[in-house]
């Protein structure tokens, strides 16, 4: 049964940082381009970064470009989002998702696994 469990979501101030993780169970993440997805109240979903693969070439919405890393650990079958410089923009519920194809896109239905979500809050 393929999962993706979600963690190191929380309250942070404004400036602070934290470190979401995706543990991917049931498949082996190597074949899969992993994604955060993010939906904050009255938003529409959308996509934060992605990293793909078999080249683990990463992509990034412009919102959170240079404040935001993600990076794979296929040993670990994980996936991490380090956030920087947090903002109350940043402010949503954060979905790990995942895709057997090479490829980054946007689409939400591009996506066939997701995780349950993290709750993040930025906020003084």
């Amino acid at each position: 049964q393929v999962q993706l469990a979600e963690s190191g979501g929380g309250l942070v101030q404004p400036g602070g940082s934290l470190r979401l993780s995706c543990v991917a169970s049931g498949f082996t993440l190597d074949y899969y381009t992993i994604g955060w997805f993010r939906q904050a109240p009255g938003k529409e979903r959308e996509g934060v970064s992605c990293i793909t693969s078999r080249h683990g070439y990463t992509v990034y919405t412009d919102s959170v470009k240079g404040r935001f890393t993600i990076s794979r650990d296929n040993a670990k079958n994980t996936v991490s989002l380090q956030m920087n410089s947090l903002k109350p923009e940043d402010t949503a519920v954060y979905y790990c998702v995942a895709k057997p194809r090479d490829i980054c896109t946007s689409a939400i239905t591009d996506y066939p696994y997701w995780g349950q979500g993290t709750q993040v809050t930025v906020s003084s």
